[in-house]
């Protein structure tokens, strides 16, 4: 028995569990990998682990078929098991023989071999008769019955679209520190050591990467030239267009990668915050990885709904607002959001974004720029939100953004996740008057 392949299935199992019980996929899976070393016994954690978050619904449903009673509340971690079972027989297609022994194994491991002989009975019984399919759209696309309704509501000629994206594995997408040149510096590179990749037309420093290959085997990557960023995420700092010694302020800043962009404008003075103070370091590390300097902005943590501090400058010509949000536009990075996310969520996120913004504009200058952006596909927070705020303020006007940022939504502009294989992000650029 391949004992490896077994510990891989009770990460899995693990895993899962975790982020049924609400929490991050990502953060758990950087826990579950650190426990292998080669890299793709990680590669296939994360596929297993991904794979059977990503089709939860349509897993459970099926599950349910082969079982006459449920495991889920008094087994938890065996019901698990029998998810990344499925979805290794049915969603990735390994080898039969070797994935079910190497489940059942797993489930003595985790010290649930009373549940082996069941384990082996439900997926070999999956492998001869299929996964049953249900008429719920709901089930069908492993989407929430609160979002589908939102989606539909907001979307009706699209959210099957935004569905089949959100269901989709995402690319990679590198951001190439400098100008022009230096991207087809990486491009040539990239094509020298047969990289398949594809440069974007919609931001000029953007590099699709189509191979299965980590970012830090990259070339350039060590000598600080690329970063990795969604294509839709690098449009914020694009709309926002800072222009060399002006003053801004970065709200929400963490991890980071849309300030590094605004500090390559050169800016006069750029002030980064963010609510949690532990999420500062990461700024940092990236900074120091990328080679900017350690005071290349003030960083400081604070509650950005509240008047900033004397000590700190109080009028800026330019602030970016990421705020936070759903995150219903990058599902497909992180489809954990789906069961995460609750409806009740999107009024209380309304309200802290209408606070951000609120306290935004107090610091604007006359004739500054404010650009809202969020990582969400819902118009309650981003086409209405912006409706009513320029309702409410007689000074601010919205600015044209142009076609690389989406369909028009009310005053700003909505990508929506998978087109030009980017990730579902909104802008709204406000002028203060």
């Amino acid at each position: 028995m391949n004992s490896a392949g077994a510990q891989l299935r009770v990460s899995a199992a693990r895993a899962v569990h975790q982020i049924f019980q609400g929490r991050s996929l990502k953060a758990v899976l950087a826990q579950e990998r650190s426990a292998f070393a080669d890299g793709r016994d990680r590669a296939l954690l994360e596929a297993m682990t991904v794979g059977t978050v990503r089709h939860r619904r349509s897993l459970e449903f099926a599950l349910a078929r082969f079982l006459s009673k449920p495991l889920a509340q008094s087994e938890p971690l065996s019901h698990a098991l029998l998810l990344v079972g499925l979805t290794q027989l049915h969603l990735l297609q390994l080898a039969p023989h070797a994935a079910v022994s190497a489940t059942v194994e797993a489930a003595r491991v985790l010290g649930k071999g009373a549940h082996a002989g069941l384990i082996n009975a439900v997926l070999r019984r999956s492998q001869r008769e299929g996964l049953a399919a249900s008429d719920d759209i709901g089930i069908q696309e492993n989407h929430p019955d609160w979002l589908l309704i939102r989606l539909r509501a907001d979307w009706p000629e699209a959210w099957a679209d935004i569905v089949a994206g959100n269901n989709r594995v995402a690319p990679l997408w590198l951001r190439i520190l400098g100008d022009a040149a230096q991207r087809e510096t990486i491009a040539a590179a990239l094509q020298k050591q047969a990289v398949a990749h594809r440069i974007s037309e919609i931001a000029a420093q953007a590099i699709r990467i189509d191979a299965a290959i980590a970012p830090t085997q990259l070339p350039g990557w060590l000598e600080g030239h690329i970063a990795v960023q969604d294509l839709s995420a690098q449009l914020p700092a694009i709309a926002l267009a800072v222009k060399a010694g002006e003053t801004v302020w970065d709200m929400c800043a963490a991890p980071g990668g849309k300030s590094v962009q605004l500090l390559e404008s050169a800016p006069g003075m750029l002030l980064l915050t963010d609510n949690q103070a532990d999420r500062l370091p990461k700024i940092n590390a990236l900074f120091a990885r990328l080679g900017f300097a350690e005071d290349a902005a003030a960083l400081h943590a604070l509650d950005a709904t509240q008047p900033l501090l004397e000590t700190l400058s109080q009028q800026f010509d330019a602030i970016l607002l990421d705020a936070p949000c759903s995150a219903t536009g990058i599902i497909r990075r992180q489809p954990d959001v789906k069961w995460h996310r609750r409806e009740k969520d999107i009024g209380a996120l309304n309200t802290l974004q209408w606070r951000l913004l609120k306290n935004a504009w107090r610091h604007l200058r006359p004739g500054g720029r404010l650009l809202y952006s969020t990582c969400s596909v819902l118009k309650a927070e981003n086409e209405t939100l912006i409706g009513q705020f320029l309702l409410q303020h007689a000074d601010a006007r919205p600015l044209p953004l142009d076609a690389r940022f989406g369909h028009v939504s009310g005053a700003g502009r909505q990508r929506l996740p998978g087109e030009d294989d980017g990730d579902g992000f909104y802008y709204a650029l406000l002028h203060k008057a």
